[in-house]
């Protein structure tokens, strides 16, 4: 896929999703603030329990919250909480959280690092060759797109980091979203089941391995592999 056509790619869904955030901004209550961290620590502690105490799980079945967008994280747990994710377990824990609650956790979780991970040598080239350039042959864009040259995804946009991410949970998803199983009246979750239905489960394994070891240790962007 060409430069232009990615960048063509990413303005069209960029646009999108920055226009539903403007829409979320104008719709929450009068009387929520942005996240305060230090409030969203005794808040989240229930959420250690599968994601870590600093958003750092142990069990690469959970995703790692450390350092992610703290609006992104909100807008994840209202969907749960709405329904349109479906999670029993999640909705035990988040069933009688306010608004204020979800952004002060998310300022909590998006105030720590995410520990590094580390990418399968064997499959960096094919890897990186989806996340830096995609495929046109299949019509699938470059990751970088929409989540950043280095993964730490697009805050204003509503992409989420990627960076240091486990390579089960992202493969996992990754799956999901290409058997089309996005959440219901998601546009997020329905440009990813667009851009997964041509990927291969070779090609998901790669993506995500790449994805867990990338991290910045310059202005270039670096992967880590084993």
């Amino acid at each position: 896929m060409s430069f232009r056509h990615v960048m063509a790619f990413a303005a069209l869904t960029g646009a999108g999703l920055l226009g539903l955030g403007c829409a979320r901004a104008a719709d929450a209550p009068a009387d929520v603030k942005p996240g305060d961290a230090t409030a969203g620590q005794a808040k989240a502690a229930t959420c250690g329990a599968c994601h870590g105490v600093d958003g750092n799980p142990t069990m690469s079945q959970y995703p790692k919250l450390a350092g992610q967008h703290e609006d992104y994280i909100v807008r994840q747990v209202e969907l749960f909480k709405s329904g349109k994710r479906s999670n029993p377990v999640m909705m035990g824990f988040i069933a009688n959280l306010s608004v204020q609650d979800m952004h002060d956790i998310g300022a909590y979780f998006a105030s720590k690092t995410s520990l590094p991970g580390v990418a399968d040598s064997k499959l960096v080239a094919l890897g990186q060759s989806y996340f830096r350039g995609g495929d046109g042959k299949d019509s699938v864009p470059a990751c970088m797109a929409c989540h950043g040259p280095d993964g730490r995804g697009n805050p204003g946009a509503g992409y989420p980091q990627l960076a240091g991410q486990y390579a089960d949970y992202v493969a996992a998803k990754l799956k999901e979203f290409r058997d089309g199983k996005g959440y219901s009246d998601d546009d997020r979750a329905k440009i990813m089941v667009a851009v997964a239905k041509s990927l291969n489960d070779n090609e998901i394994g790669a993506l995500a391995s790449y994805v867990e070891g990338l991290h910045s240790a310059s202005a270039k962007t670096s992967t880590v592999a084993k």
